[in-house]
This record gives C-alpha cells, sequence and structure tokens, in this order.
C-alpha cells in the first residue's frame, strides 16, 4: 500500500484522471503484490510551468511513491515497466515523459486513523 502522489497537467478530463490513477494502482498491484482494496492516490493538477521535466514539453506526468521498505528491486523495476506502458496505453502519454520515483519507510513511520501506528501495535 504505497502512498503515491501524481502530477498531471492542469485541464485534463475526467476520463484522462481516471486512465492514469487506474493504470499506476494496477501497475503496483500486479508488479508489488498489494492488496487490490490499498489504493492511496493524491493527483495534482499543475500549470505546465509548474511541471518542469528538464526540457520536455507535451503531456508529462510525475509519480511519486512513498512505501514500507521490502519490495525486491526486481518488482520495482516491473512497476516501473508496467506502470510506463499502461500509461502509453491509455491515455496515451509518452514513455519518455514519465518520471517515477519510491522512497521507502519503515512501519512506525505509517498510521492510517486515530493517531495510532497500526503496523507496530
Amino acid at each position: 500500500m504505497p502512498l503515491v502522489n501524481i502530477s498531471i497537467l492542469k485541464g485534463k478530463s475526467p476520463e484522462y484522471i481516471k486512465a492514469v490513477s487506474n493504470g499506476i494502482n494496477s501497475a503496483v498491484i500486479e508488479t508489488m503484490a498489494f492488496p487490490d482494496d490499498d489504493r492511496y492516490q493524491i493527483i495534482h493538477e499543475v500549470e505546465p510551468q509548474c511541471l518542469q521535466f528538464q526540457k520536455r514539453t507535451g503531456d508529462r506526468v510525475m509519480i511519486h511513491l512513498t512505501m514500507r521498505v521490502g519490495r525486491s528491486n526486481k518488482s520495482k523495476l516491473a512497476f516501473y515497466a508496467r506502470a510506463v506502458e499502461n500509461l502509453a496505453k491509455d491515455p496515451g502519454i509518452e514513455p519518455a515523459n514519465i518520471l517515477i520515483t519510491i522512497v521507502e519507510n519503515h512501519d512506525v513511520d505509517w498510521s492510517f486513523r486515530d493517531g495510532i501506528a497500526q503496523f507496530v501495535v
């Protein structure tokens, strides 16, 4: 269950946003063995000048996952490939315009409710 922050260009249709959201979520589930119902996403719509990605222009997306330590390098590499494949297919984002980062933390770094670190109690 990663926390996924997704930055896209402002003004996209609900269908586009859903395709990005679903494409990333299915890649997480397929490659990193997270449960089907573990979906924690924040989608940020930003002005083009606020989503700078070297000299790339046009449609682009930046994806940042925060998750508990423990996934293998192999599963992360599979995630990158599947996420790019999904987003290239629908909604049609060029693979070169997709940036993905992952940061890992520990069980004590998560509280889902009630001010309790559920993974360590």
